[in-house]
């Protein structure tokens, strides 16, 4: 891979390089207006969320919000030595520094690490920085409520939640292992919900214990190398059942991730990570999410609203906390633009590479628009290079619903609009499309759970929760058009002649 990028060049200038969270910290803090800090006492309890809305949370979060830098908050009230770290991935551009990326190609990278993965390795107990301290739940004074400083997004969560730990398990029957991203809430002193969408790797090593009717171990790495956050984010079929993503991880640093050996559970966790989680996810136990607030509401998600509380969730049963000395705890806003890039640039990366395969030369780029939370919308810049091309952008979005089955709309445009410029997509739409010959409807297929209009109340084409109406929006020209849709060519200057430090 061609890794001599301006993230590359971020990275040199600095001389930091990025292996944990805290060097990804000390990397943003040696970059002009990327990270800010507050001493002042903050509440772990809605306030850390109330804050960051309006400090960079952008993403669907309602507004007013902003896209702005990573914050870290030193002095969380209850948690003397724990600080919380908050949006290391919010903006496309900072992803790109931290990956050592230009941002318009962190799809390709992505893409390109999961063709050459680099797979994890375990190291000896002298390596595990995460188990600089140990707290075991046998002691009668553990309290996961008391030691780790979750927060909640909103004053009507179902409790405090886990919202970036890396969940690592392994399958009951062949060990392969897969990490990924969970929501986790935390129900007691030592249980935590778990919520599994359909089609979770992990998911399905735990119904094969469950059905063994043994416990799935588990390992939850919180605070690690953002290459790991990207890395997790993927999911079938560019990562199928038993391909460990940390590879991917891997592949992106050009080294192994290393792992260390969980004190009471048979399973792995991340070796640098700030905080472990060791529990073991137990057959045929489940709670109600919100059983301590009552309120009916989960946490904000993705598509900008609350999520409904589930009646019946998996549990998983804590065993130790084990963490670095002062440990950072990271988290995120469910809706915040940082999803939108955990889960987005995976999602371009995964169209990329399929319709890549069958269409050489002819998709330009994608853009998981933060509009539908990097899952539900997406931007195709398609090249028709002769005629026999015209109805080959339909069948680059048909295949960007095969690789990434959550995505709901496919807009194309050609490659002369900058997909990452909402304004130029928009363009597009009003000067290239017309809605009766330029839309296709796919409808009676299955989306995203968390779409709150996927309902038959909605549309009477839903024949049940869940359903959706998948639709291509085919804002190109016609090819036998082309010349009459050219764009009006300004002449080339060097701006600089003139502003010297414009950039």
């Amino acid at each position: 891979m061609n890794r001599v990028t301006e993230g590359n060049l971020d990275a040199v200038a600095s001389g930091i390089a990025v292996t944990d969270l805290r060097s990804a910290l000390q990397f943003l803090a040696s970059l002009p207006g990327e990270l800010v800090s507050t001493d002042v006492e903050i509440d772990a309890n809605a306030e850390i969320s109330g804050v960051y809305r309006h400090v960079g949370a952008g993403g669907t979060c309602m507004r007013p919000t902003r896209k702005g830098p990573a914050m870290l908050f030193n002095n969380v009230k209850g948690y003397p030595g724990v600080r919380v770290a908050i949006g290391l991935l919010l903006t496309r551009q900072r992803v790109g520094r931290l990956l050592g990326c230009a941002p318009e190609r962190l799809g390709f990278l992505l893409k390109d690490s999961v063709q050459h993965p680099v797979p994890p390795v375990t190291v000896g107990a002298d390596r595990a920085q995460c188990q600089e301290v140990v707290h075991l739940a046998s002691d009668p004074a553990f309290d996961l409520r008391t030691l780790l400083p979750a927060p909640t997004n909103t004053p009507d969560d179902a409790g405090p939640y886990v919202t970036m730990g890396m969940c690592y398990a392994s399958d009951p029957d062949t060990g392969e292992s897969d990490i990924t991203i969970h929501r986790l809430c935390v129900q007691s002193r030592d249980e935590l919900t778990m919520w599994l969408t359909p089609g979770r790797h992990i998911d399905a090593f735990r119904q094969k214990a469950e059905a063994a009717g043994k416990p799935l171990p588990i390992s939850i790495s919180i605070g690690v190398d953002p290459a790991i956050e990207m890395a997790a984010c993927f999911e079938p079929p560019t990562t199928p059942l038993g391909f460990d993503e940390l590879s991917v991880a891997g592949a992106i640093r050009g080294r192994p991730v290393e792992m260390a050996r969980c004190l009471t559970i048979d399973e792995r966790a991340i070796a640098h990570a700030e905080v472990v989680i060791e529990g073991e996810l137990l057959p045929d136990v489940r709670l109600r999410e919100d059983q301590n607030t009552h309120t009916g509401k989960a946490m904000p998600e993705f598509p900008g609203y609350t999520g409904e509380a589930k009646a019946e969730l998996p549990v998983i049963k804590v065993k130790a906390v084990t963490h670095r000395r002062n440990p950072i705890l990271q988290t995120t806003i469910g809706p915040s633009e940082e999803h939108v890039n955990m889960a987005g640039i995976p999602t371009e990366a995964s169209i990329l590479d399929m319709v890549g395969r069958a269409m050489p030369g002819r998709l330009q780029n994608v853009y998981a628009h933060s509009s539908g939370g990097g899952k539900f919308l997406a931007i195709l810049q398609f090249r028709k290079a002769s005629p026999v091309d015209e109805g080959r952008q339909r069948q680059a979005a048909l295949l960007a619903f095969s690789s990434f089955p959550e995505l709901k709309h496919v807009i194309l445009v050609d490659e002369d609009v900058d997909i990452f410029d909402t304004d130029d997509v928009l363009w597009a739409m009003q000067t290239r499309y017309q809605g009766d010959v330029s839309t296709v409807f796919i409808p009676g297929v299955r989306c995203h759970p968390l779409d709150p209009s996927q309902t038959p109340a909605f549309s009477p084409s839903i024949l049940q929760e869940g359903m959706s109406c998948k639709t291509i929006f085919d804002c190109t020209v016609p090819f036998h058009l082309k010349t009459q849709f050219r764009r009006s060519q300004f002449l080339e200057v060097d701006v600089k002649r003139f502003l010297p430090d414009f950039a």
